[in-house]
């Protein structure tokens, strides 16, 4: 048995009184959506107030971080289908495959991208294995992702940025597979990239 009362009909809210904080609580989810959620999240800004808290850019670069990565995932897909061939320097790109390297090569690649274009670059290295890769972009400023698959893994990142005229530095590969870079040209003219790689890896390849 409960000993404790009821309370008396005068304390209970009434229905006006729940209908009144109904309406509160929806009005401040709604302000918050537009004021904060929807800037973060998705770059649009219908108050202006995210702009002036900073929160549309960063919606924006997340939205467009996102459709970078769906582009490359679809883009690894094309592996070995593409119709454009890769200028190298050093010797033919070969077709990509997951064999074993034994010792180390050096290309140099280039790749011209009109505005909008996107290119992709991969070479197949054992886990492990480091390469060293120097890019540079002529005449603008490019979108880029690099990344890995292999069988049974579709997405491995390494890194990702924008508005970049160039990165250096040494991959090492995470697993057997295929890694490489993507670039999508966002700068308003055309632009020649120039790719340099070397290390122990098998083959290099532009794929898209």
């Amino acid at each position: 048995m409960f000993n404790s009362q009821l309370p008396p009909l005068s304390e209970l809210p009434t229905s006006r009184q729940l209908v009144r904080s109904t309406l509160i609580a929806a009005g401040v989810a709604a302000a918050l959506l537009t004021t904060v959620v929807l800037p973060s999240e998705y770059g649009v800004d219908p108050t202006g107030v995210g702009h002036v808290l900073g929160l549309t850019d960063m919606g924006k670069i997340k939205v467009q971080l996102a459709s970078e990565n769906e582009q490359n995932i679809a883009a690894d897909g094309v592996a070995d289908g593409a119709d454009k061939p890769t200028e190298v320097a050093a010797q033919a790109a070969q077709p990509i495959t997951d064999t074993v390297p034994q010792g180390e090569r050096s290309d140099t690649t280039t790749v011209t991208l009109e505005p909008g274009e996107a290119s992709e670059i991969k070479l197949a290295a054992s886990k492990g294995a480091k390469i060293n890769f120097d890019w540079s972009v002529a005449g603008g400023h490019v979108n880029y992702d690099t990344h890995a698959d292999a069988p049974g893994i579709e997405y491995h990142g390494y890194g990702k940025g924008k508005e970049s005229q160039g990165e250096r530095g040494t991959l090492t590969a995470a697993f057997d597979g295929k890694h490489g870079w993507y670039w999508r040209n966002r700068s308003g003219a055309t632009v020649v990239i120039t790719l340099r790689t070397s290390g122990a890896y098998s083959a290099i390849k532009r794929v898209v």
